[in-house]
């Protein structure tokens, strides 16, 4: 169904700016003229959708939003006028992306149009948590203080991300160069080297035996292998996509030796650091745990927040539904329960994530310091299995002569 661009005044001679989805224009008018509204302005949206289309050629990174959010926190601290500090932005960021839906949410706002509705055209951009802060803010008439409290917010979520794909870098790359030199060795490399130990004759080693026969397999099926490889990468992708297959993968994580104890803790931070935001926000509490749930980023903690918001809805505490997990830490339900009880709840839940962070950065740099050597063992482990696989016989067919 076709979009359109409406600016309109209501009934209270407010202008206001955004969006409709109707048949034709028409119905779009008519649509907004039963709401109440006084057509001032109508337009196909369809520019915005080509760009749409396009957008996985720039796509905004979380960086990006990290960088416009402390940009236009200080830009509001220091007085500048809103639609000048967004079209400031949108000029100077190099995201063509960010740059046009900048220059879309300034349009909206100099429209009329409240600065949490502009970015809540942008879903794919500015999530729920970003725009119900930005709508808190404009409610208590406290917008510079949260831009700057939700910059600092960004900024710890992004340093925290950034730690752990760092920590994984260097193993994940050694591993796949492994891989791949592994795979062309046996199946490129290995066969002419075994071809003279068997013209040799003699009896072979175990050891050489095993890789003569993994080298025929792999130089005869190799075309084989590597479809099998992608087709089951991309059965994998699909399948973790499926709600079934995004619990079942949610869980493996939770469940994994030393790396569940991370995840854990990550969610536990996530969790604590959002919520506590948004209540320091003015958001309810109800309305702040189901804009976590969609941003904890794991199905097994979103299922367990729904649990946590029926119970809240029941007038029990938060902690009821977290006591019947195995995920979640004993002392994070003592914490929130005191919380709760003495009336610090968001105190607490930033202390919380404080705990848990340092936990999280603890756990990172044991891993990296853990993971190096056992990278090296297993390096050193394959080479020598491989090298002594092929001089073994050398060596005897030598003393042998």
């Amino acid at each position: 169904m076709p979009t359109y661009k409406y600016r309109v005044r209501t009934e209270d001679s407010r202008i206001q700016a955004g969006l409709v989805d109707a048949a034709n224009p028409n119905q779009a008018s008519e649509a907004l003229t039963e709401r109440g509204f006084e057509v001032m302005l109508l337009e196909p949206y369809e520019a915005n959708k080509a760009k749409d289309a396009l957008s996985f050629l720039s796509r905004v990174k979380a960086k990006d939003i990290v960088i416009m959010s402390r940009t236009l926190s200080v830009m509001v601290s220091a007085s500048v006028p809103l639609v000048d500090a967004l079209k400031n932005i949108a000029i100077q960021t190099p995201n063509p992306t960010l740059r046009q839906i900048m220059m879309d949410v300034a349009s909206e706002v100099e429209s009329g149009a409240r600065l949490s509705d502009a970015f809540e055209r942008h879903p794919k951009t500015f999530g729920s948590f970003f725009v119900n802060m930005i709508r808190s803010g404009e409610t208590s008439g406290q917008l510079q203080q949260v831009l700057e409290y939700l910059a600092d917010q960004q900024e710890k979520d992004y340093d925290l991300t950034s730690r752990i794909r760092g920590a994984f870098i260097y193993p994940a790359f050694v591993i796949t160069a492994l891989g791949v030199v592994g795979f062309l060795m046996i199946t490129f490399v290995i066969p002419s080297l075994t071809a003279i130990l068997e013209e040799a004759g003699g009896e072979l080693p175990i050891s050489t035996r095993m890789l003569i026969g993994v080298s025929s397999f792999f130089q005869q099926f190799w075309v084989l292998i590597i479809f099998m490889v992608g087709a089951a990468v991309v059965g994998a992708q699909f399948f973790i996509r499926t709600p079934y297959g995004r619990e079942f993968f949610d869980t493996i994580k939770l469940r994994m030796p030393i790396f569940g104890k991370l995840f854990q803790d990550i969610y536990v931070v996530r969790f604590s650091r959002s919520l506590g935001t948004l209540i320091s926000g003015g958001v309810d509490q109800v309305t702040a745990l189901e804009i976590v749930a969609g941003i904890v980023g794991n199905q097994v903690w979103r299922r367990l927040v729904f649990d946590t918001i029926r119970e809240v809805n029941e007038g029990n505490s938060i902690t009821t539904a977290f006591l019947r997990s195995r995920y979640v830490p004993t002392l994070m339900n003592q914490m929130i329960a005191v919380g709760e009880e003495t009336g610090r709840l968001q105190e607490v839940l930033d202390r919380v994530s404080d705990f848990f962070k340092r936990e999280v950065d603890n756990l990172v740099r044991n891993l990296v310091t853990l993971i190096e050597p056992i990278v090296m063992v297993i390096l050193g482990l394959a080479v020598g299995v491989m090298v002594s696989a092929i001089l073994l016989p050398l060596y005897n067919m030598s003393s042998a002569v």
